[in-house]
């Protein structure tokens, strides 16, 4: 969910308020890194991910809609789209990130009102590394299932069910999670 602060923040980019920027920056900018290092295992284009990120949101605040999502699923959708063109653009095989001692927590943020990404960052956490690794891959890296099969040296349907398997773990973790469905109604 959007908050209000973050729309307003939005409103006053669209209108060229440098500040506002500043504050988004101060705010996500770690956790933009975070998606960014994930994806391309280097510091460096990392940060310049992150800026371009926040370069994107500057140019394109009026296009953010609240009815599609979240603002923080939109700021991290630029951020991995971003990174995943510069990780073809530097064409080199995927560097698999081990569980960074920040892990998924701190990719997802540690917001009180962040169960939902604990949640699914636990649940990844939690699965067999051969389901997370092709899952990340594929979701990270922007990799195909082929792409995947080729890099790990294993065979396709392999990949597509260790994909598949993990993916319906995440799934039974975000339906045993009753408070994770903000569109559910309680009161029925």
């Amino acid at each position: 969910m959007t908050s209000p602060t973050e729309l307003t923040q939005l409103r006053r980019i669209q209108a060229g308020d440098e500040q506002a920027l500043i504050d988004l920056h101060a705010q996500y900018a770690r956790l933009v890194y975070s998606v960014a290092y994930r994806v391309l295992g280097d510091s460096m284009a990392a940060e310049e991910v992150t800026q371009d990120t926040f370069m994107r949101v500057w140019r394109s605040a009026g296009t953010f809609d609240a009815r599609k999502g979240s603002f923080v699923t939109w700021l991290l959708t630029i951020a991995r789209r971003l990174a995943i063109d510069t990780f073809r653009k530097q064409q080199r095989a995927p560097v698999l990130v081990e569980t960074d001692p920040e892990g998924w927590d701190a990719l997802m943020g540690a917001d009180e009102g962040q169960d939902l990404q604990r949640t699914l960052a636990s649940a990844v956490r939690d699965l067999p590394d051969e389901q997370r690794q092709a899952i990340e891959l594929a979701y990270f890296y922007g990799l195909t299932h082929s792409q995947i099969a080729d890099f790990l040296g294993e065979p396709l349907g392999t990949i597509k069910t260790r994909i598949r398997l993990g993916m319906q773990k995440l799934r039974e973790a975000w339906l045993a999670e009753p408070a994770m469905h903000p569109n559910s109604d309680d009161s029925t």
